[in-house]
């Protein structure tokens, strides 16, 4: 609730940009480079061609309001990619999955605590402080594309939110997957009308049922879904007409946030470097009474992190 508003508006438009990143990167339209580190993809490519039609049929299909237009793309897309053999159909409709026994409470607890308690209180900061403002970060960013914020800008019952994605993030590591955390690919469901908690319950039981139908899902190529990616990317980004740009103290740390998710590949990272720059910036500036004590500790805690990093 501490962060400015120009943060929050920052930072939905900073996913909008990582969102769009994402995109044209799954559609292989853009690519790495030694030299540039970014460059232009093959366009005359398939995958580039159909995830760029893909991009328009979902845009006309959303301004036609037709529900599940942007599944309806997807599939179209993943269609034409296997008539055309550059995407593989799925080998079989269901399968068992995978065993837990690999990795279920796989935790080597002795090995960490031979770190050292610097170390160990280093590791906890710089989990905390990421896992914390991803996730901040996220909320904000998807809760203003879903108009959930108050007057204020704040997210009600923020806590609870913070309370169900830390318990899923410390569950997941305990049987072995990936972090389960909050995604900023949510921002496509939302987009498709999803903005209650009922919508969590019922994605949550189509995960379950996509463990038995995971080979259908394996075969959706990246570059059918890239469009959706990108798509809701260009929504999200709006977010950035809404920043005071006659107020220079509001705007060039609002900047520096969007533009470092992208280029960091970090929603924690820019969330960072915007808390700095603006709590420098207003105290330079004189303009002290604008930054409340949440928010240098907040940028205090950030300058530490970056150090230690």
């Amino acid at each position: 609730n501490s962060i400015p508003r120009s943060q929050k508006l920052a930072i939905a438009a900073g996913i909008g940009l990582l969102l769009g990143f994402i995109g044209l990167k799954g559609a292989g339209i853009v690519v790495a480079y030694p030299a540039t580190f970014v460059t232009v993809g093959d366009l005359t490519a398939w995958p580039a061609l159909l995830a760029a039609h893909g991009f328009v049929v979902m845009v006309v299909l959303d301004y036609k309001k037709l529900p599940g237009g942007l599944i309806l793309a997807i599939i179209l897309v993943t269609a034409i990619g296997i008539v055309l053999g550059i995407a593989a159909p799925p080998p079989r409709i269901v399968d068992m999955p995978p065993s837990l026994a690999p990795t279920l409470f796989a935790l080597d607890l002795g090995g960490f605590f031979k770190l050292g308690l610097a170390m160990l209180l280093i590791l906890a900061f710089s989990f905390l402080l990421v896992d914390l403002f991803d996730t901040a970060g996220t909320l904000i960013g998807l809760a203003h594309q879903a108009r959930l914020l108050d007057a204020d800008g704040n997210l009600p019952r923020l806590g609870r939110a913070l309370i169900a994605d830390s318990t899923a993030t410390v569950f997941g590591s305990l049987i072995g997957t990936s972090t389960t955390t909050s995604y900023i690919e949510s921002a496509a469901g939302i987009r498709a009308g999803g903005r209650t908690g009922l919508t969590a319950v019922v994605v949550a039981l189509l995960f379950l049922l996509a463990l038995v139908l995971a080979p259908v899902a394996t075969s959706i190529p990246s570059f059918a879904t890239a469009p959706a990616i990108f798509y809701v990317a260009c929504i999200m980004t709006r977010a950035i007409a809404e920043i005071d740009w006659e107020d220079i103290t509001e705007y060039v740390p609002a900047v520096i946030t969007a533009l470092a998710m992208p280029l960091t590949f970090s929603i924690a990272t820019g969330i960072g470097l915007g808390f700095i720059s603006y709590a420098a910036i207003k105290l330079l500036c004189g303009r002290h009474r604008e930054v409340g004590p949440a928010v240098l500790l907040i940028a205090a805690l950030f300058v530490i992190f970056f150090a230690t990093k």
